[in-house]
């Protein structure tokens, strides 16, 4: 809950001021943009903390997956 309420309301308030904006669509985009990414990176972590991906580069993965397919 924090973070929906620093990624998608004050880090877009900051922003706003910091780049002096003026309209209501340029602060309603930026919050969009900020609280989509931060989304987008929580959904990567999620997928790299997996068992099977845990202590492998993306390449072993790949590898190891299709050699167990082979099989």
């Amino acid at each position: 809950m924090i973070g929906a309420i620093v990624m998608g309301v004050l880090l877009p308030i900051a922003l706003f001021y910091l780049l002096g904006l003026q309209t209501l669509s340029q602060f309603l985009t930026i919050a969009a943009s900020t609280f989509l990414t931060w989304g987008a990176a929580d959904v990567l972590a999620n997928i790299l903390e997996r068992p099977r991906l845990r202590d492998r580069s993306a390449g072993r993965a790949i590898r190891e997956d299709i050699q167990r397919r082979a099989e």
